[in-house]
């Protein structure tokens, strides 16, 4: 019996979440598992999402520079670029709808740097973009604290260690 409430669960969350994944790498780099991806966009959807439909793009830096130059006028390369239909605000009938961009080159070097291994920083940055999909951000101090907050939180609950623990010490 309690198989078949997770199964049902399961079904009904897949069907919550509509995700594609583009690869867009000439290089051969390793990158995380889909079923790993679906896992960590399912995890950080707020309950006040019925649906969702994410594209998760990986690109190389040259791509990734030019996006962050042309749509936040920063010319260089960043870890996770989110794009929302609107802007984070819910419109009555219509799902979610997002692009994440991540930038691998740059995913790896923070990895590696900051001691991790490249499945949790993916995590990380899979959780904090679909959260910026969905209206968080971090610009003012007190939404910066909030949105943390909550990423720690869904970390946590898929098993990997708070990003904001060696700030927090």
């Amino acid at each position: 019996m309690k198989q078949a409430k997770r199964n049902k669960l399961l079904q009904r969350l897949a069907a919550r979440l509509e995700l594609t994944l583009e690869d867009r790498l000439d290089s051969e780099q390793p990158l995380p598992d889909g079923k790993l991806w679906r896992r960590w966009c399912q995890a950080a959807l707020q309950s006040g999402v019925k649906q969702a439909q994410i594209s998760l793009v990986v690109v190389d830096e040259a791509e990734g520079r030019a996006l962050n130059r042309d749509y936040r006028g920063k010319d260089y390369a960043t870890n996770v670029l989110s794009f929302a239909l609107n802007e984070g605000d819910t419109v009555a009938g219509l799902p979610l709808f997002g692009d994440l961009v991540f930038c691998a080159p740059v995913v790896a070097r923070e990895a590696a740097e900051q001691g991790k291994t490249l499945a949790a920083h993916y995590a990380h940055l899979t959780v904090h973009g679909m959260l910026h999909l969905q209206g968080f951000d971090h610009e003012a101090d007190d939404e910066a604290e909030a949105m943390e907050a909550l990423e720690s939180v869904i970390l946590a609950k898929l098993g990997y260690a708070d990003p904001y623990a060696a700030e927090k010490a």
